[in-house]
């Protein structure tokens, strides 16, 4: 598909409150749930809006774990949806990217005021796109006011057709450079899958290696994230994972599992809520940049009013978003959605609680859905990240 944000997501649902009857008085008195009840509560609540499979895992401080899944892996045969299952990182990838860009300029190999041209001479260029002004921040960032023209799919025939496309990264440079831009670099804020395209190719040039291979030795490798793993045009998952479905209309869910990424060179990945937990959780924690690299990642502009819909408050820093939480201050995190895989994800500014969501299913079908899907995993989020309730099971 071409952009996580036309793709995912849901109604916010609110949590209910449990009421239990007091051993041995006749009045009932609220109980607070415990974070491995809530936990259960509201992956039922995703669930219950329709989407096929929810699994969730939430990490406290000092790394105790809750895990809960509803809903289920396969729509033909019922199997349960596993806590351990693979799903397709999507655009949480753009995280990788970014930071992998932070580590080649704190290593002083790049700047972020570095202009696209001097790394990529001509790419950019056309119908108002000019690579001379745009800098690497403004790509990390989507300020670069770079269209988006990524082939993608809108109905069940147009899945199938498409499904096993290769496209080159410079053919899908190519697309957007046939548009004039959203806005002049620098003066507007609009998601651009094609400007982390172009930052995958930056990566090589001033690595000489392609950016999954930097990835791997960078990130990957030096945390034991060995569930995360780059398949390159290759159109399936490892096992054991959920069927993903695309709701494309009324008595039109299609299962959306096989297929190669648009661009497959940045979102091949895949991974699990383990290894997204302990990504998210060790980037700000400051195990992956340098403070001053990391401050840079975490300096925001707000987003689009089209994306606030989804992200309210939201702001972008460098490949990473911040988000306010119902309790006080902000969380940070990349949700991803591609291939009918949708997953929300989070952590406190110092690191030491994280959550992630991921669902088997996109109801992408009515705006409604959308919003729906996207509010009540926030919401999942929200609520473990607060973490209101005593820290115990």
């Amino acid at each position: 598909m071409t952009s996580d944000l036309r793709k995912h997501l849901v109604i916010a649902l609110g949590i209910a409150t449990l009421l239990a009857a007091e051993m041995g008085t006749a009045v009932a008195q609220p109980t607070t749930p415990s974070p491995a009840e809530r936990l259960r509560q509201n992956t039922k609540a995703i669930h219950a809006l329709g989407v096929s499979g929810v699994q969730a895992r939430v990490v406290a401080a000092g790394g105790r774990e809750w895990v809960a899944t509803s809903g289920t892996a396969d729509l033909n045969t019922g199997r349960p949806v596993r806590s351990d299952g693979y799903f397709r990182m999507a655009s949480t990838s753009k995280t990788l990217v970014a930071t992998v860009v932070l580590q080649l300029e704190a290593e002083g190999r790049l700047s972020l005021d570095d202009t696209v041209d001097h790394w990529l001479p001509g790419v950019v260029r056309g119908n108002g796109n000019d690579g001379s002004r745009i800098t690497v921040r403004q790509l990390l960032q989507h300020t670069s006011g770079i269209r988006d023209d990524l082939p993608g799919y809108t109905t069940p025939a147009e899945y199938y057709q498409q499904r096993y496309f290769v496209y080159s990264p410079e053919q899908l440079v190519t697309r957007a450079m046939a548009h004039a831009p959203n806005s002049p670099p620098g003066e507007g804020w609009s998601y651009s899958n094609t400007g982390y395209v172009l930052l995958g190719t930056l990566i090589q040039k001033a690595s000489g290696r392609p950016a999954h291979q930097e990835i791997e030795d960078r990130i990957l490798r030096p945390l034991g994230l060995n569930q995360t793993r780059w398949r390159g045009t290759s159109p399936t998952l490892p096992r054991p994972h959920a069927k993903a479905y695309q709701l494309f209309g009324p008595g039109s869910e299609v299962d959306v599992t096989d297929q190669i990424p648009v661009d497959y060179e940045n979102l091949s990945f895949v991974t699990t809520t383990r290894d997204e937990n302990a990504l998210l959780r060790a980037l700000l924690a400051g195990r992956l940049l340098p403070p001053r690299q990391l401050a840079e990642m975490k300096h925001t502009v707000p987003v689009s009013a089209e994306v606030q819909q989804l992200w309210p408050g939201g702001r972008y820093g460098l490949g990473l978003a911040e988000r306010p939480l119902s309790c006080g201050g902000t969380y940070w995190g990349h949700e991803g959605g591609d291939g009918g895989y949708i997953t929300l994800n989070g952590v406190t500014d110092d690191g030491r609680r994280s959550a992630v969501v991921s669902m088997s299913e996109a109801r992408g079908d009515t705006l409604e859905h959308i919003l729906a899907q996207e509010n009540a995993a926030s919401a999942l989020i929200d609520d473990a990240l607060c973490a209101r309730a005593p820290n115990t099971p």
